[in-house]
């Protein structure tokens, strides 16, 4: 049972970061992949920052111990040349005391070796981590300002994909169905045309029948009228005939079939 519930949980998990992926934003991605590099070299040039200080302090450690050893040193020989001249003063007692001194200063030049021996050892292992924490540093930068570079380009190829993808959608919805309810285009384009084609029909059929023609000869035989009574009332008025040519009128001759 635990084993199936497991195996569940994986594939909720897997799902849901499927879905995840697709529905995220790859804008909003490249901003925290970005952000995500930034803060990892962040800590990186602290981590850095670290290494090259105990480096330092180790320095610092080692040239303190070889100054003390200097003067340790100094004070043997100098505890060694004392106790010589009280002995051959025959001060036997400060002699004594003195090649005691000289013997104290002497142990602690001993100590004072081993402990810079192994400060020797400490500091050149820290220089040898600082100056590999130096190049990582360095390397990171490098990588960071090419992410930054091809940020501006990633960005840029993501605006030509979503007018890619936009101009894809509109043609599609040219020539494609959109839903049961929209009509595509083509279908739209058909019927206007279906439409056209069958009112230029109607009106070929109505120009060729009988009615249009009797229209026309009233039409033709009003204008005759018109002309006539424009006449007379020319000659009422004593003004006289001018060439305006007579409104005439062709008259169809009906057809024999009808």
């Amino acid at each position: 049972m635990l084993q199936y519930l497991k195996k569940r949980w994986n594939y909720l998990v897997a799902k849901l970061g499927g879905n995840f992926e697709e529905n995220a934003d790859p804008k909003v991605q490249l901003e925290q992949a970005i952000t995500e590099a930034k803060d990892q070299h962040k800590r990186l040039k602290q981590q850095a920052a670290n290494v090259i200080a105990n480096q330092k302090q180790t320095e610092l450690r080692l040239n303190r111990q070889i100054e003390e050893l200097e003067r340790v040193n100094a004070n043997a020989r100098q505890a060694v040349t004392m106790a010589d001249n009280a002995q051959q003063a025959g001060e036997a007692e400060k002699a004594e005391r003195y090649t005691h001194a000289a013997e104290q200063f002497a142990n602690r030049l001993l100590t004072l070796e081993q402990e810079i021996d192994s400060l020797k050892s400490l500091h050149f292992q820290a220089a040898e981590a600082a100056e590999q924490a130096k190049n990582a540093v360095d390397q990171n930068s490098d990588l960071l300002q090419k992410k930054l570079g091809e940020k501006q380009a990633l960005l840029s190829q993501l605006d030509q994909a979503k007018m890619q993808e936009s101009v894809n959608n509109a043609m599609a919805t040219l020539s494609e169905a959109v839903g049961e309810d929209v009509p595509t285009f083509n279908e739209v384009r058909d019927k206007i045309e279906a439409r056209y084609a069958k009112a230029k029909a109607s009106a070929e059929l109505t120009e060729g029948n009988v009615e249009t023609q009797m229209l026309e000869i009233e039409k033709a035989a009003r204008n005759v009228e018109a002309q006539s009574r424009l006449e007379s009332i020319k000659a009422e008025l004593g003004i006289a005939g001018d060439a305006t040519p007579e409104l005439t009128e062709t008259v169809p001759e009906a057809d024999s079939a009808e």
